[in-house]
């Protein structure tokens, strides 16, 4: 019987007691402060649907095998998340946040301590103001969903999010959010205009009644340290009828000097074009080599690139009828394909940088199917302030070999980001870096043997990569999180946070603890990487 109730003990460290519960203990808490049977979406190990709602919410699998959650509360309302709220701090439960389900280390659906995982995903109602050029998005919407709403009523709006459209609106958002269009109207969260939150009592907070540095903490501070972010209200941004992607392909041996011209001069081109850097491995065998893909959009026509190209890139070769036919294929000189270009819409330019075609039906955008073949990866990342000598890439050469699906991905900034306070909100890596660089491997068996190789191969290229970036701190995006910077003891002690917090938020870290101590002093939102409240000694 004591089985079947699943008894489960939270020791409560600043009580110094042991408090015991069984799930009927939470399930009953929930039906006595709740009017809409709110327990009915709340799933336990037991649940017909519970296996299925957490394979869908690990976008990385790699914790598959670790601490699931004892609930997952996926509310249909925003007030239904106000009885998970109080049940859980009544019983000594942590609760993790789910937007999307995309966080690099899993910290939103496993946990060392018993927890809800409260999943966002049912909540992502979409009204669009046209009039005002601005839209309210719940949280648990996607991207995809979000472009697709713009798109498919408008070509000449869009909104400067990320590349992958799986992602949820609700993390990226809070955590920043870099993206193709950030060089001409800044990150994700520059343009936020309003928000909802939901506080540690349960009430619902809009711009008007919450404090106006919880307001600023939201937007890139990572949101799940204050509250539960329960919508955004976004500026739209417009964009051209006409805009313009490449891909130009080439090795990175023998092509040092352009990588390291990039490098100079990719942040101070005009804030219509982003060129990033997508470096991997190709061919396999003795036929094995590192390729570098020159990745664009240009917010305009062909015909305002191509002179563009001309004049700062001669060496992509771009020509005006590259943009209208297909590729050309010869693999006697590797890369097979050379170049790549197509005019087309801004939401032709998302799919293409997701790897579609840009013509493809905007249905994908809404595409929420598990994917059947499982990719483990880790991510880290750096800002860069210097180019890195020819000495660094010969070393990133070296080690790229060694491995089979490693990915350097390198994003320019400047632009309209230089022209925005690192302090505006908590995002701070503005003026004085040249680009961001994320980290990546890959790997398709999560054995213990196999991924502990691929971490310890991860390590080590950030550690090989340490005199060529930014440093004093070396920082880092909170959205390409990692949790070797370090993590929370039990005591959340602000003094160790710094490490890590200092590396993602620079100088406003400080002023984010100092918020989490207005609006909860009690840390009840918290995870491996939250901010804790301030302490001045």
């Amino acid at each position: 019987m004591m089985g079947s109730l699943q008894i489960l003990c939270v020791l409560l460290f600043s009580l110094v007691l042991i408090k015991c519960y069984s799930q009927e203990d939470f399930l009953e808490c929930l039906s006595n402060y709740s009017k809409s049977n709110v327990e009915q979406n709340v799933y336990t190990p037991n649940s017909p649907t519970y296996s299925s709602i957490l394979e869908y919410a690990q976008k990385n699998p790699r914790w598959v095998n670790s601490s699931h959650p004892n609930f997952i509360a996926s509310p249909r309302k925003e007030s239904d998340i106000k009885p998970v709220i109080l049940c859980a701090k009544k019983l000594g439960l942590q609760i993790k946040i789910k937007s999307g389900g995309h966080d690099y280390e899993g910290i939103s659906y496993r946990s060392k301590s018993p927890f809800v995982m409260l999943d966002l995903s049912n909540l992502n109602k979409i009204e669009i103001n046209w009039k005002k050029e601005t839209v309210w998005v719940q949280t648990g919407a996607t991207l995809g969903q979000l472009y697709y709403a713009i798109a498919n009523k408008s070509n000449v709006h869009g909104f400067p999010g990320g590349v992958c459209f799986s992602i949820g609106t609700g993390g990226i958002i809070s955590g920043g959010g870099i993206g193709t269009m950030m060089r001409k109207f800044g990150v994700a969260a520059d343009n936020v205009v309003d928000a909802r939150v939901m506080d540690v009592n349960g009430k619902i907070l809009d711009k008007k009644k919450m404090k106006e540095d919880l307001f600023w903490a939201i937007r890139g501070g990572g949101g799940a340290s204050f509250g539960v972010i329960l919508a955004w209200k976004l500026k739209l941004v417009r964009v051209p009828e006409k805009v313009t992607v490449f891909n130009v392909y080439k090795k990175l041996e023998g092509n040092q000097n352009l990588l390291q011209k990039w490098e100079n001069i990719a942040h101070q081109l005009t804030d219509k074009l982003l060129i990033r850097v997508i470096i991997q491995n190709d061919g396999t065998g003795k036929d094995k080599y590192i390729e570098v893909i020159f990745q664009a959009l240009f917010l305009g026509p062909v015909d305002e690139l191509i002179p563009l190209l001309k004049e700062k890139f001669p060496e992509f070769d771009m020509e005006k009828k590259d943009c209208f036919q297909e590729p050309v294929v010869d693999c006697s000189n590797r890369p097979c394909i050379k170049k790549e270009c197509r005019e087309t819409t801004w939401i032709g330019s998302v799919l293409f940088f997701y790897g579609r075609r840009t013509n493809e039906s905007l249905e994908v955008l809404l595409d929420n199917s598990i994917p059947t073949q499982k990719n483990y990866n880790k991510g880290t990342s750096d800002f860069v302030k210097t180019p890195i000598p020819e000495s660094g890439w010969k070393m990133v050469q070296r080690l790229f070999l060694e491995e089979e699906r490693p990915q350097m991905i390198l994003e320019p900034l400047g632009g309209k980001l230089d022209e925005i306070s690192k302090s505006e909100i908590p995002f701070p890596h503005r003026k004085g870096n040249l680009y961001n660089i994320q980290y990546l491997v890959n790997w398709g068996d999560n054995s213990e043997n196999v991924s502990s190789q691929k971490l310890a191969w991860m390590r080590k290229l950030y550690k090989d990569m340490e005199p060529y970036v930014a440093n004093s701190p070396r920082t880092a995006y909170l959205n390409y999180r990692d949790l070797d910077f370090g993590s929370n003891d039990e005591d959340y002690n602000y003094s160790k946070a710094k490490i890590w917090g200092e590396k993602y938020f620079n100088g406003n870290f400080k002023r984010l603890a100092k918020v989490k101590s207005k609006v909860d002093p009690n840390n009840f939102f918290r995870n491996e990487q939250s901010i804790p409240p301030y302490q001045s000694h």
